[in-house]
């Protein structure tokens, strides 16, 4: 009989760093002004194993400045996406 170990990939899952010349945070290249990709699975993944929670596009962008913010957030609303960002009591922007 085969022996099958299931593991919890977010949990028990090891990353491969990423590739050189890609934000080491995303894997994705972007100017480091701009947010990471929301939608890489080593971004998702990366920030799991650190924050205990998948990220939301307010994480993507909590490094931006209030500008690019501004601007990503309006440009995700025409495509649907609803980005709440606000302040926890450390001064960290936080989705709710």
């Amino acid at each position: 009989m085969n022996n099958i170990k299931v593991i919890d990939i977010a949990k028990e899952g090891v990353l491969l760093p990423p590739p050189k010349g890609t934000c080491q945070q995303c894997a994705v290249n972007h100017d480091p002004e701009q947010p990471h990709n929301q939608q890489s699975l080593y971004w998702q993944y990366n920030f799991y194993n650190q924050h205990g929670r998948f990220p939301t596009w307010a994480d993507a962008m909590a490094h931006c400045t209030d500008e690019i913010k501004a601007f990503w957030i309006e440009e995700l609303g025409k495509h649907g996406i609803i980005v709440d960002v606000e302040q926890d009591e450390n001064n960290q922007e936080v989705d709710k």
